[in-house]
């Protein structure tokens, strides 16, 4: 293991469509989206019981313990 800054990254849990995850600390909702590998063009965010605005994903923090409803739509055939 290396240690190069002597920083170990800092982890948060929270709730994902009803599962608790432990993702980055400090991130926004752009950022979250990013590092689950969630594509971002036809998606929905709800952070504790509040629609976000695509608009406000990235100054958006998800705090500690918050619960998220990712809803992805996918388009009909």
């Amino acid at each position: 293991m290396s240690l190069q800054t002597g920083i170990q990254p800092q982890f948060i849990s929270v709730s994902i469509n009803g599962e608790v995850k432990e993702v980055p600390a400090n991130g926004s909702v752009e950022e979250l989206l990013a590092w689950l590998g969630v594509d971002s063009g036809r998606v929905a965010v709800e952070l504790n019981k509040l629609i976000v605005r695509k608009q406000n994903w990235r100054q958006t923090l998800v705090p500690a313990g918050s619960q998220l409803e990712i809803v992805e739509f996918v388009g009909g055939g």
